[in-house]
Order: structure tokens, then sequence, then C-alpha cells
């Protein structure tokens, strides 16, 4: 444990918040394309592409995102709530979001970028939430709330969605 806003993991409860992950969003980890996306998308989902990030030297698109999912996923869960951060086969977390990341703060624990690995947000009801994936070099955001709070944003940072509900987009 780091901090009281934020705790590791342990052994059971990980076992238990993965696999019960597995089941829901029925996810299925691999590199090949011919597998993704790696979950089933809920309904009120939007995945986006991170490509317009491939040509970010100063990382501005990136830390502008990250500020928009970090302040959205802290809005939705409220001022006591918390999320999961979840780094698939490496230590997770459960978190306050309204306790980390200022001045004097643990840092966030993992970010929505995947950078390397599937980094995952949960609220603790699993109905909203965020999930990158490294090798499709996607961010699905999930939740009505969370949507409604930050995907205007996210579409001036990334571009439009690629895939909405789980369902192909096609061009505008």
């Amino acid at each position: 444990m780091m901090d009281r806003s934020v705790a590791e993991l342990p052994e059971a409860e990980y076992r238990y918040v993965w696999d019960r992950f597995y089941e829901e969003f029925s996810f299925r980890p691999s590199t090949s394309s011919l597998q993704w996306p790696a979950i089933k998308e809920p309904v009120d989902s939007a995945t986006w592409s991170l490509a317009a990030l491939d040509d970010d030297p100063g990382y501005e698109r990136l830390d502008r995102l990250v500020e928009l999912v970090k302040k959205g996923l802290a809005s939705c869960v409220g001022p006591q709530g918390t999320l999961f951060a979840l780094d698939w086969q490496h230590t997770s977390y459960r978190f306050v979001p309204h306790a980390v990341g200022g001045p004097a703060q643990p840092a966030w624990p993992l970010s929505p970028y995947p950078d390397g690995d599937y980094y995952i947000y949960l609220s603790e009801d699993f109905r909203m939430g965020s999930f990158g994936h490294p090798w499709e070099e996607s961010l699905c955001l999930f939740g009505e709330a969370l949507l409604d709070s930050v995907s205007t944003d996210v579409d001036k940072v990334l571009g439009p969605p690629i895939r909405r509900s789980g369902h192909v987009v096609g061009p505008a």
C-alpha cells in the first residue's frame, strides 16, 4: 500500500477483479489484429485511434488527452468515489481520483495511454472507464456520463472515433 488514496489490490481481490473483467468484457488479449478489438465494447462507448499522437514531439496532445480522461473519470465518480487501475499481468490498484495527482499527493496509478500494455480504469461497478489497447493503439472510453463529459474534447485531440458501441464508424 503506497498511501490510503492509492492501494495495491490484494491477491484475492486482484484475481476477482480481473476474472470479472475477463467475463463481463469478453477480454481477449492478443497482438493479432484479427483478434481486435480485445474487448466487447459496451453500448455507451467510443474508441479512438491513438495515431494522431505519433507526430506529437512535445507530447502536448498526449498530455492533453491524459488530462481530459483523468478529469472526466474523476468528475464521474465524485469526490469520495474510487476507481480500479488495472495493468494487465502486473500490479493493479484501487484509488481515489480526487486524492491523487495534485500538489503533495501521490501520482495517478497508470495512465489512460497504453504504454506497452493494456491499461484499464474502471468504476467499482464496471459501468464506466477506459481501455487502452497498446497494439491496436486505441483508447476506448465507456459510460454515458464519461462520454458526455469528454468525447467532444477527445475528438479535438485525436480526431473522430473509429468505433462507437463496438461498431466501426464510417467516413464522415
